[in-house]
């Protein structure tokens, strides 16, 4: 299968090409200077509030695993952009230059499987596994940013795949559009006339069934003890949140959906079609953002069970619990191997994607990283994390000590900052990154 996969066209002229490129510099012999941005720059007859808008958004893609990367495999030695190929960065050379791989990064303390619900929250472990009240997370990634930009898009932003992943600011788990299928027409597919004049009637009736229950809540909560009134609080958060997103939806139900070039998915994949499944999430996930239907969009990959590739004769979770066995380890590889290709087909199609003067690629961020550096182990520490595109000076490998790791969460601060939302700190952060 090859790397570069081609792009649907996409019927819907969003960015116009300017009369001037951002990219022309003024030379005086071996001595050029950027230009600032010009009018000259932008489409012709845009007014001022238009002319803001006009430049490409920043976006955010978040990629989670459940079971790692395996880390012999995975990390170099060298740092830099000469840091020497891997068996698994080979797969990702076409990208050198344009994407960073960290080592020496993680969560505090982070266990076991269960740790994937603080992956792009960066809660405390402690803090998130507490037997007394459950799963106690923070706001994830996503939502902090998507709530921020709140972006003019039919969708605020996404949460796709299996895994939980988004959290809202309640710490309230996200749930996510499991069915490939589903979202694609959610995203492309017109109802009819009938269709739509039903979804407008459903969403009217879901805001008074919420009245409702908010007014029950209210009546209820004046006779419970504070433990119940926090939960309760809780509930008046998610009907906030509700509220906001039928708001949202009603205002865009009767708009006309962007037209793609692509044929309408039919099926899902199971989890054991590894490329054919991912291939068809990230395939969603460009025409997403290339018709800006959202800018932000996490996606939870579940990885067990007999995949099927080439080779492979074992089980996926059984494998990554290889216990230093070379046998299961390279049925390991063959797994993995199979994913990476498929974050490199991504790449490359948001690469091939013409936007303005640059692409996709040079406007989204894409993070994919994993809660357990070492499932073997089920351990947290050493966390493969991997940044592609989104404007960022990228460096090859950034390596730290991989005995006394920073706090992932240093990362995500610095994301945060780069899209242009100001913040000082984020989970367990204790800095920020500054070698992108």
């Amino acid at each position: 299968m090859t790397g570069e996969p081609p792009v649907p066209l996409i019927n819907m002229n969003i960015y116009r090409s300017p009369i001037l490129s951002r990219r022309t510099v003024l030379r005086a012999g071996a001595i050029g200077v950027a230009l600032p941005l010009l009018d000259a720059m932008l489409p012709r007859g845009l007014g001022a509030a238009q002319k803001a808008t006009a430049l490409p958004p920043k976006r955010m893609v978040l990629v989670s695993r459940t079971l790692g990367l395996h880390a012999p495999f995975l990390f170099p030695e060298k740092t830099g952009l000469d840091y020497e190929q891997t068996r698994y960065l080979k797969l990702l050379e076409q990208h050198r230059g344009s994407f960073t791989i960290f080592s020496g990064l993680s969560h505090k303390s982070y266990y076991d499987h269960g740790g994937i619900v603080g992956l792009f929250t960066g809660q405390e472990w402690e803090l998130i596994k507490d037997s007394k009240s459950g799963i106690h997370n923070s706001i994830s990634l996503d939502e902090l940013v998507a709530g921020k930009l709140d972006s003019e898009t039919r969708y605020r932003n996404l949460v796709l795949g299996q895994t939980p992943t988004s959290w809202s600011a309640r710490g309230i788990a996200i749930p996510a559009e499991r069915r490939a299928t589903e979202v694609f027409k959610k995203l492309f597919i017109d109802g009819t006339a009938d269709e739509i004049a039903h979804e407008v009637t459903r969403l009217r009736d879901g805001r008074s069934i919420l009245d409702r229950v908010r007014e029950q809540a209210k009546s209820m909560a004046g006779t419970l003890g504070r433990r119940d009134r926090d939960r309760i609080d809780s509930l008046f958060s998610s009907i906030r949140d509700a509220e906001r997103q039928l708001v949202r939806e009603e205002a865009w139900v009767a708009r006309p959906k962007p037209k793609v070039d692509f044929k309408t998915p039919v099926r899902e994949y199971d989890t054991a079609e590894v490329e054919d499944r991912e291939r068809l999430w990230f395939d969603i996930i460009r025409l997403a953002i290339q018709t800006d239907s959202t800018r932000v969009i996490s996606l939870g990959f579940e990885s067990n069970g007999r995949a099927k590739i080439d080779g492979f004769t074992g089980d996926h979770h059984d494998s990554s619990h290889h216990g230093q066995d070379p046998h299961k380890i390279e049925q390991l590889a063959l797994v993995e191997e199979a994913e990476l290709r498929c974050l490199n087909y991504f790449i490359a199609s948001l690469k091939n994607a013409q936007e303005a003067d640059g692409t996709l690629h040079d406007h989204t961020m894409v993070l994919s990283a994993s809660n357990l550096g070492n499932a073997s182990a089920h351990t947290g520490e050493n966390m493969p994390a991997l940044l592609f595109g989104g404007g960022f000076k990228h460096r090859g490998h950034v390596g730290f000590d991989r005995k006394n790791n920073k706090p992932l969460s240093n990362l995500f601060v610095r994301m945060i900052q780069h899209i242009g939302i100001e913040v000082d700190n984020f989970g367990t952060s204790n800095s920020v990154i500054n070698e992108v």
